[in-house]
């Protein structure tokens, strides 16, 4: 079992110039080993029995592909030539060609996003991946070459873990320390068990369950973007590679990760509050990525529901909830009293079935066909359900009192008399 614990961490004046310029030559290194990787690979696109067009660098036929293990070995090689990369610790380094390797394995997998050079100042983290004893001790931690640093340890690392490698990033806010620790604890994958809720999304309702419950969408962007809004204002009047412009860039940067820093706060919470109130939980297996592309783009890309759905498959893996993706098509079409399909715009926000005469919610309504559909592919068939419908479960409407009784009661208005 492997966690990940974030800290910040308070490097000095002499410790950040030194972080700066370790994260400067692993970025040089990293861009040195792409050009012998983008080198080998144009040297090889001219056919056999004609030349290329274009001016390419020339290899010999038999040199090797340049591998992450030669590159790797090559690294002592290449600090004879350059002393300045023996100032940077050498796992960093081999981690760091660790890293592009990464990339192009992913490439070749994907068929598509050819790893890029990296700018000045686009190198953000760097990696220490062994140690051989705790190094958290008395709010500090000890990394290699560059002695201890002020951490705030919020929280304490817990029983039964050791620590295995620390990733030092660099935001606009400072600096970070990413801990991850190590368990022989085996977590055993959750099974559907207990209380089982359905959790629909949405820009009106964040969140709406089965039971009922619905969690307004609370605005990041929109109540920052006044103040973002001003500092980019004040970042497009300087002049560019001045001091004064890194000044107002950083306030930029710093206004981005308040942002990014308090959705993330509220996701995590609100992952907590959806595992307290069931042990299964049922969310629709949907690509938010084409939500995004609509009018309303701006206002998804800020709710984050596909982030919001990995962080409750996290948490919840921790505390043993079970959490089942289903097929998300028609679910607010569909009623989940009766189940037959009801038409209806997105303008209309009330969920009324002609045939039973439920009325409800409209996302409440979606939460609970997510519910029906979870029951049937987790728990049962669609043929013999293990478990009724979501709303009979909840007790608000059941179809057979009505249709036992041969008609639809009729109120003293001329409309359906409905069974709360």
């Amino acid at each position: 079992m492997i966690l990940n614990y974030r800290y910040r961490i308070y490097p000095d004046a002499q410790q950040i110039e030194l972080l700066n310029e370790w994260l400067e030559t692993c970025r040089v290194s990293y861009n040195y080993a792409l050009r012998e990787l983008k080198d080998w690979i144009a040297s090889r696109k001219c056919p056999i029995d004609r030349c290329s067009l274009e001016s390419e660098y020339i290899m010999a036929a038999d040199y090797p592909f340049p591998s992450y293990h030669q590159q790797q070995n090559n690294l002592p090689k290449a600090k004879k030539k350059f002393p300045r990369l023996k100032t940077v610790p050498s796992q960093v380094l081999q981690t760091n060609i660790r890293r592009l390797h990464d990339s192009w394995d992913s490439f070749r997998a994907r068929g598509y996003g050819f790893c890029r050079f990296k700018k000045y100042g686009q190198m953000k983290s760097m990696l220490f991946p062994q140690f051989k004893s705790n190094p958290l001790s008395d709010w500090t931690i000890q990394l290699p070459k560059l002695g201890k640093v002020q951490i705030n340890l919020h929280r304490p690392i817990p029983v039964g873990f050791v620590v295995k490698q620390v990733r030092v990033v660099k935001k606009a806010m400072g600096w970070f320390a990413v801990v991850a620790v190590e368990s022989d604890f085996e977590l055993k994958s959750p099974i559907p068990h207990g209380h089982a809720i359905g959790v629909d999304v949405g820009l009106l309702s964040y969140i709406a369950t089965s039971d009922g419950y619905t969690e307004p969408r609370p605005k990041f962007f929109k109540t920052a973007y006044s103040r973002l809004k001003v500092l980019q204002k004040r970042l497009s009047r300087k002049k560019e590679r001045g001091k004064n412009y890194e000044k107002a860039r950083s306030l930029v940067a710093k206004q981005h990760n308040h942002i990014a820093f308090k959705r993330t706060d509220y996701q995590f919470k609100l992952a907590h509050k959806l595992c307290d109130m069931a042990d299964t939980i049922y969310v629709e297996d949907c690509d938010f990525r084409i939500m995004a592309k609509g009018m309303l783009g701006k206002h998804t890309i800020d709710a984050a529901f596909g982030k919001q759905r990995d962080i409750l498959e996290y948490v919840a893996r921790k505390r043993d909830v079970f959490v089942g993706r289903i097929d998300h098509r028609g679910t607010s079409q569909t009623c989940p009293n009766c189940r037959t399909e009801v038409r209806k715009d997105l303008s209309v926000r009330l969920h009324e079935c002609n045939e039973c005469g439920y009325v409800v919610d409209r996302d409440i309504a979606s939460g609970q066909e997510i519910c029906n559909r979870g029951q049937e592919t987790y728990r049962g068939t669609p043929e013999k359900p293990e478990i009724g419908s979501q709303v009979v479960l909840s007790g608000n409407f059941v179809v057979g009192k009505w249709r036992s009784r041969g008609a639809m009661p009729i109120s003293d208005n001329g409309k359906p008399a409905l069974y709360r």
